[in-house]
């Protein structure tokens, strides 16, 4: 009887909308990808995963990790756990006996001389200076500028360029 009411069930079930047959899971071609929206979503979910596999790593193993990458529209974008300064001090730590590699070292390019945090952050300190001179000294022009509009006119030209 039960094999009665299975077959029945079934034989009643020609209701249901047949699946698409896919071919599951393939294998692409690492190239760039041509097509600027095909890239971004391409790079939407591959960080995404990528940031939980550096998770899972981190909890599974109880391992320092710091990933950062960069968009195609140049966005920063990191996971970092458990926090920057310890995996930082324990990458750049001397009783570190593991090697680090950078992609050109590993893919056998010469590279420049590395940089440590605190030289990096002292030549970001500067240029950030630099930039906030330049940003102030660009207002000043600007209000002289404005000043000087309404003053001058030169053969019946208008100064409206300088706004």
């Amino acid at each position: 009887m039960n094999k009665a009411m299975h077959v029945s069930s079934i034989v009643g079930a020609n209701n249901y909308k047949k699946r698409k047959v896919s071919k599951g899971r393939q294998k692409i071609e690492i190239k760039r990808i041509e097509r600027e929206e095909s890239r971004q979503v391409t790079f939407s979910k591959r960080r995404s995963g990528l940031f939980k596999k550096a998770c899972e790593l981190s909890i599974l193993c109880g391992s320092h990790v710091a990933v950062i990458v960069f968009s195609p529209a140049k966005k920063p974008f990191s996971f970092i756990h458990p926090d920057v300064p310890s995996v930082i001090d324990r990458y750049l730590s001397p009783q570190s006996s593991q090697p680090h590699y950078s992609q050109d070292q590993l893919l056998g390019h010469v590279s420049a001389p590395d940089a440590t945090v605190s030289d990096l952050s002292a030549q970001l300190a500067e240029l950030t200076g630099l930039l906030e001179a330049a940003k102030q000294r660009k207002e000043a022009l600007k209000k002289k500028a404005r000043t000087l509009q309404g003053n001058i006119c030169v053969d019946g030209d208008s100064w409206d360029w300088l706004s």
